[in-house]
């Protein structure tokens, strides 16, 4: 049956992959992947054979009307990204929303992203949150900024390594210096951790000590009045 299948990859820890994403990577026509070089890894280890070729933010807007075509010609088709959910700061809304005006069934798996660890694991309030991503680097950053220091609800970022003390600076002088905060970096991966403390600890902290890997932080919102 023709379709397009969201897979989920690990962040991290190969074994985080589930069964189901398995069985779809193997039973798919075709599989798109953001950076076949990196995908490789991971589908020689489960024994993957299905063929991948690339699709990522740099030929998405040039090859989406094809692959809607692939599908619709009768090919199953199913989307990866290096990691975590395709889609959530990854290539994958043009491909789903095209699809879905097309009438094109669109199944999503459950599976790894870096958001939902980090919120749970940073101790602060999750029952209402709010996903930013990345936030703007030059154009609009201010304004968001500005915004989100009236946000009630756990806020959730994710950062560059090398911003990382700048986004932290910025955020104590917007949001309050003694805004609790943490900082979790390569989650599920050999130097998993977590550092916790208020937003101008934090700062002070990682100005003097450069991190490395994926970041994600994790801001409490701005008390009730």
């Amino acid at each position: 049956m023709s379709k397009l299948f969201i897979v989920p990859t690990p962040i991290g820890n190969l074994e985080d992959i589930t069964f189901r994403a398995i069985e779809v990577l193997k039973s798919v026509d075709l599989i798109l992947a953001e950076d076949t070089r990196t995908s490789a890894v991971l589908l020689k280890k489960f024994d993957i054979g299905t063929h991948a070729v690339s699709h990522h933010k740099f030929n998405e807007h040039q090859t989406v009307e094809l692959i809607k075509e692939k599908i619709l010609s009768g090919l199953s088709v199913a989307l990866i990204s290096d990691a975590g959910t395709p889609g959530i700061s990854d290539p994958g809304f043009l491909l789903v929303r095209t699809c879905v005006q097309a009438g094109i069934e669109v199944e999503t798996l459950p599976g790894p992203t870096a958001c939902i660890p980090a919120l749970v694991n940073s101790g602060l309030p999750c029952d209402r949150f709010c996903f930013e991503g990345f936030l703007p680097q030059k154009k609009g950053r201010q304004t968001r900024l500005k915004e989100l220091a009236e946000e009630h609800r756990t806020m959730v970022f994710y950062e560059s390594p090398f911003r990382l003390a700048k986004t932290l600076g910025q955020f104590a002088e917007y949001f309050g210096g003694e805004r609790l905060a943490t900082v979790s970096r390569e989650i599920s991966k050999l130097h998993d951790t977590t550092h916790r403390g208020t937003l101008q600890e934090l700062s002070d902290y990682f100005a003097e000590h450069e991190p490395k890997g994926e970041i994600v932080i994790v801001v409490a919102g701005k008390a009730e009045d």
